[in-house]
């Protein structure tokens, strides 16, 4: 171990350094802890530790955290997401078992509890986390890391940290609920939950999300049991979310939608496709991930992938037009190929979903529109046509002003 004499300026100060390091509980020496931000881009396991250090070297200041020394402090963790997308990635659990990995060995007073209905009255702090794409849309750049801790008695966050790190060999791949969601999750809970990650030190957390925080761990436990192809038990606890209080959700409704499709049950699964849709109107906007043959206007060939389609367009036809509302049908295709193509295919792809919806429902002709965006409103960016762009290939279904369909 270093003496106390070296890290310290000078060795009249050696007895106040030595209080420091008690303090500290894992923090070497005097040394100045880790900037809480910093925008130097660094290899991705370097960012999580500095991120994870600056993090924890804020709460040593704390007088909550400063008044447990020789205890613990307990924390639960609301999986850690990618802010673009708002998925649960390979990326996003290789953060999140890095900053655990790192809390836990490096800083023995914390205890980092299983993320359960139990443990949030057990524990003093949630830990969020955030993968952001600085520049959206383009694979490879850099990826900013954000790290929030809210004391959950007072909803103040008690500390955040952030670093970049390089895109240089991380899987994007979503978790299989996330690749098999037939809409994006992107909600106000999520909304929350990122500007809650983002807030900084002192400032109180996003409202919307801590109002809601009870329901998350259930949530949570449904989507890993659907991971783990338990859909039974997976549809179980998705209604046990979706009969709570905070339960209206696009995460618990498209759990009971796979869930229920994957049981075979074809009419809870469509039942459970149309209040998808239902709160999408509500809510002012749908996106649909609906795949296409390569370079056509024709749905995917695979019948396990676009199977379902038909059954979608007629709830989407369905309770638009119960709404009587109007829209704009707006394609989006993968970034692979010229722009000018791609703002093409995005049009007949948009033209040819209208035509089907037209076909289901005639009133919906003076009542929607369509447009082609191409690859310029990429989320993902990849132009890896696979899994793990496949947000960037969605249909949106956005509810305007019924003079502007028909402009």
């Amino acid at each position: 171990m270093t003496p106390i004499s070296l890290t310290c300026e000078r060795r009249r100060h050696a007895a106040a350094c030595l209080g420091t390091v008690l303090l500290a509980l894992g923090l070497a020496g005097c040394a100045a802890p880790p900037a809480a931000s910093s925008k130097t881009e660094l290899p991705f396991e370097q960012a999580v530790a500095n991120a994870t250090d600056g993090l924890v070297a804020q709460t040593q200041k704390l007088p909550g955290f400063l008044a447990q020394v020789g205890g613990r402090r307990s924390v639960v963790i609301d999986p850690m997401i990618d802010a673009g997308s708002a998925q649960q990635t390979a990326a996003t659990q290789a953060l999140q078992s890095r900053v655990i990995a790192r809390m836990t060995t490096k800083f023995e007073s914390v205890e980092i509890l299983p993320f359960e209905r139990a443990n949030l009255a057990k524990a003093r702090y949630l830990l969020t986390g955030t993968m952001t794409r600085l520049s959206p849309g383009q694979p490879q750049s850099p990826l900013q890391i954000d790290l929030a801790l809210t004391e959950l008695g007072s909803g103040t966050v008690a500390a955040h940290a952030s670093a970049v790190a390089r895109d240089e060999g991380l899987n994007h791949t979503p978790l299989p609920y996330y690749q098999d969601i037939p809409v994006p999750t992107r909600d106000l809970v999520i909304e929350s939950y990122v500007r809650t990650t983002a807030t900084p030190q002192g400032q109180r957390a996003d409202p919307y999300y801590l109002e809601r925080i009870a329901v998350a761990p259930v949530i949570q436990q449904a989507t890993s049991l659907y991971n783990a192809e338990r859909y039974q038990d997976a549809l179980a606890q998705y209604n046990a979310a979706g009969g709570s209080a905070d339960g209206e959700q696009l995460r618990v409704l498209n759990g009971i939608y796979l869930s229920s499709a994957k049981l075979g049950r074809t009419a809870e699964a469509e039942q459970a496709f149309g209040k998808i849709v239902s709160y999408g109107i509500a809510n002012r906007q749908l996106g649909v991930k609906f795949l296409f043959n390569p370079g056509g206007t024709v749905f995917w060939s695979e019948p396990r992938i676009s199977g379902p389609y038909a059954m979608w367009l007629r709830e989407i036809a369905k309770a638009s037009a119960d709404a009587r509302v109007c829209m704009e049908i707006v394609g989006h295709t993968s970034h692979t190929g010229s722009v000018a193509y791609n703002d093409g295919l995005s049009l007949q792809r948009a033209r040819y979903v209208r035509q089907r919806l037209i076909g289901e429902s005639t009133a919906l002709r003076d009542r929607t529109t369509f447009s082609g965006r191409g690859f310029r409103e990429n989320i993902i960016g990849s132009g890896t046509d696979d899994a793990a762009d496949a947000l960037d290939r969605r249909v949106e279904f956005k509810i305007v002003g019924c003079d502007a369909a028909a402009a």
